[in-house]
């Protein structure tokens, strides 16, 4: 890819990933509620955001590899305690803060606890989507999940695709992720509920 691209690339990535969860933000503050999405699934996307950011730094890729990763982790912290917040379980939001607070440092206390836990990263990430999409299924309704931020999160493993092509393992990760981020944001498409106009 000419460099020249490549970095629009990486400029467009960061961008999206700069409001990647406003509109799932925006859905859930509207409507005070939650519905619609897994906890569990997002408490998965949070492991493995995590895990990957922390390997990345740990092996000092470069910092444009990953800046997006903070910004995410940020914005996914600030929807779990909303979540938390309108599911009436906001002191339980304190208990997972302390967990991932924690399993942060022990991920770099051996090499080997690092590098199994990059492998299993796509297991974790695969699992956050299809949690999510099970939970669509059981309920039949997308309710506040949003259709904008998964398709968001699609473009940027698409994006990532044509990033990352040297690594194998992470280039894996990203084509699994994008298949999955596609097949969530059109469940939710199939099941969000046509607004009724009087």
């Amino acid at each position: 890819m000419a460099p020249g691209l490549l970095d629009l690339v990486h400029l467009t990535t960061w961008a999206v990933c700069a409001v990647i969860k406003l509109p799932q933000l925006v859905a859930v503050l509207r409507a005070r509620s939650a519905w619609g999405l897994s906890v569990g699934s997002l408490l998965l996307e949070l492991a493995g955001f995590l895990v990957f950011l922390r390997y990345q730094i740990y092996y000092g890729y470069p910092l444009e590899t990953y800046l997006e990763y903070p910004i995410i982790i940020a914005q996914d912290v600030i929807l779990l305690f909303c979540i938390m917040h309108f599911s009436g379980k906001t002191k339980r939001a304190l208990f997972y803060a302390v967990v991932f607070w924690v399993g942060w440092y022990m991920l770099t206390l051996q090499k080997w606890i690092i590098d199994l836990a990059m492998n299993l990263c796509t297991f974790v990430s695969a699992a956050s989507k299809l949690v999510q999409l099970q939970h669509l299924w059981q309920t039949k309704d997308s309710g506040q999940a949003s259709a904008l931020t998964w398709g968001m999160s699609a473009y940027t493993c698409a994006s990532k695709l044509q990033t990352t092509w040297w690594e194998v393992l992470i280039l894996i990760r990203f084509i699994i992720m994008l298949i999955l981020n596609i097949w969530v944001t059109a469940t939710i498409l199939h099941y969000s509920k046509p607004k009724k106009t009087d």
